[in-house]
């Protein structure tokens, strides 16, 4: 068996993403990369290999939970496997993420202004106007601070699953790994 390939390091970025948000907002535009990547494997190749092999959250998720013993290594409940609440879930976090296109539009158009805030947990407004936004316009600013907060929100849930059940459980439900499914689905159905 060989050593540690280069991919297997991609937790270090899933982790730099969220500690260097903190600093400048801007580069939360680096998560489209997580968006469209999946998608385009998935596409192209017909597999999950993002998923399963590129994924930095789910690497890093496995690191804390495995490594540092984070998890309790508990099965994930059946629920949380069920096709009815990952599409469930699917629909709820995209229409979460048009919520966040909206208040991007408002302000590029100009019928609202910068709100510099990372909303958590789809609720908490936590102010973040400390963070640089690199001279970004307003509505590339407010883009960056909604898809942050998708982001860190998906990292939060995702941490809660991996301590209450196994490390990776996020993945079982991980709104990109759902609609890497279906497209890997429909791919292979050609």
């Amino acid at each position: 068996m060989g050593g540690k390939k280069w991919y297997d390091y991609m937790w270090i970025l899933s982790a730099a993403y969220l500690i260097l948000g903190f600093f400048n907002i801007a580069l939360a535009w680096f998560g489209l990369i997580c968006f469209f990547l999946p998608l385009a494997i998935a596409a192209v190749k017909g597999n999950k290999a993002y998923c399963n092999k590129y994924c930095g959250r789910g690497q890093l998720f496995d690191m804390l939970g495995k490594k540092l013993k984070l998890s309790r290594n508990k099965s994930v409940p059946k629920f949380l496997k069920s096709r009815y609440f990952r599409y469930g879930f699917l629909v709820f976090f995209m229409a979460m993420f048009a919520n966040m296109l909206f208040n991007t539009y408002l302000v590029f158009s100009g019928a609202s202004g910068l709100r510099e805030y990372v909303k958590i947990l789809w609720t908490f407004n936590v102010p973040w106007s400390f963070a640089g936004n690199a001279g970004l316009p307003p509505w590339a600013a407010q883009f960056a601070f909604g898809f942050y907060g998708v982001m860190a929100t998906s990292t939060i849930i995702g941490m809660a699953t991996m301590a209450l059940f196994k490390p990776r459980s996020w993945c079982v439900y991980c709104p990109m790994g759902t609609m890497t499914q279906a497209v890997c689905r429909v791919r292979n159905k050609k």
